[in-house]
């Protein structure tokens, strides 16, 4: 299918979210209006886009994402859309709320690159998904803490009920929560470093969310719990927020590597109806050279 570019048209077609990250189009069609080249340097650039009144079907979905990279499959645990895979379903009616900070699926060893979320079923009011911009947060760091953390590497797991934040007493059922908790046993705990360097750009950012992360390895529990305090209640700051108000139709892309989200649950038992696609990633790699590998020592893993 044929695109066109969008680069040298942003000041008309595209405008910034916020004065740190994201950039919203209203009139661009993600079917045929924008390349793949574009997309990802867009992404790079930007963090996070915003793409208003798409419409686009499960198929229209995996077709656009692909323009980003190889896909993975929904979820390492929860099952995927029926007649496609890659498509995580997230319904507020069946246990999809997702409010607590995250980076997606990071407690694996080649976390996503990116995610496409599409908004079929929005609620009257609320709902809304907020972003950080990781990368400001860590540049607005004293240069005395970004040189501490950048030595450091964190254990990040699969939290069992992590996707339905809180309270844990959802939507699940006791069977269906049974069933996560142990398929999330098979899964290994990863250990990443606490700084990634971004394999496009070479920026800088912060790798830790409260989603995956259990700890510092090598720190003691109150220096690694209260070093991941400081650090989220830093990042979370509105200086380096982005909130998406949705409609339906709406979708909105994210560069996993230097971001992280959070689903705010206050639209009480309306429904809300989403689909995630995301991009398969690499490995991350810190400013020292360490890269993500499994904690197969219990003496790191076990906290």
């Amino acid at each position: 299918m044929a695109t066109k570019t969008v680069l040298n048209e942003v000041g008309t077609s595209g405008r910034p979210v916020t004065g740190v990250f994201g950039l919203e189009f209203e009139s661009l069609d993600l079917r045929d209006d924008v390349s793949a080249d574009d997309l990802r340097t867009l992404l790079d650039e930007h963090g996070v886009l915003v793409f208003r009144n798409q419409f686009l079907s499960p198929a229209d979905q995996v077709q656009v994402a692909r323009r980003l990279g190889e896909l993975t499959p929904a979820h390492p645990v929860v099952p995927g859309h029926p007649d496609h895979p890659e498509i995580l379903e997230l319904d507020s009616q069946r246990g999809g709320k997702n409010a607590r900070w995250h980076t997606d699926v990071t407690f694996v060893p080649a976390p996503p690159a990116a995610s496409v979320l599409v908004a079929d079923h929005t609620p009257e009011w609320g709902g809304d998904t907020q972003w950080v911009d990781l990368r400001a947060a860590y540049d607005a760091l004293h240069p005395a803490l970004r040189a501490a953390i950048d030595t450091l590497r964190a254990v990040h797991r699969i939290a069992p009920i992590a996707y339905w934040g809180e309270p844990f007493d959802s939507a699940l059922s006791r069977d269906d929560a049974q069933k996560l908790y142990d398929d999330a046993q098979r899964v290994p705990p990863v250990t990443h470093p606490v700084v990634r360097v971004h394999p496009n750009t070479g920026r800088r950012s912060i790798f830790v969310n409260p989603g995956f992360t259990s700890h510092i390895d090598q720190l003691s529990r109150i220096e690694s719990e209260n070093l991941l305090r400081l650090l989220y209640e830093h990042s979370t700051r509105p200086e380096f927020t982005l909130r998406h108000r949705w409609s339906p139709g709406d979708v909105v892309m994210w560069d996993n590597r230097s971001t992280m989200h959070y689903a705010i649950d206050d639209y009480g038992d309306a429904a809300r109806a989403m689909r995630r696609v995301t991009i398969r990633g690499g490995v991350a790699t810190g400013p020292t050279g360490f890269t993500s590998e499994l904690a197969t020592d219990p003496k790191v893993a076990v906290r």
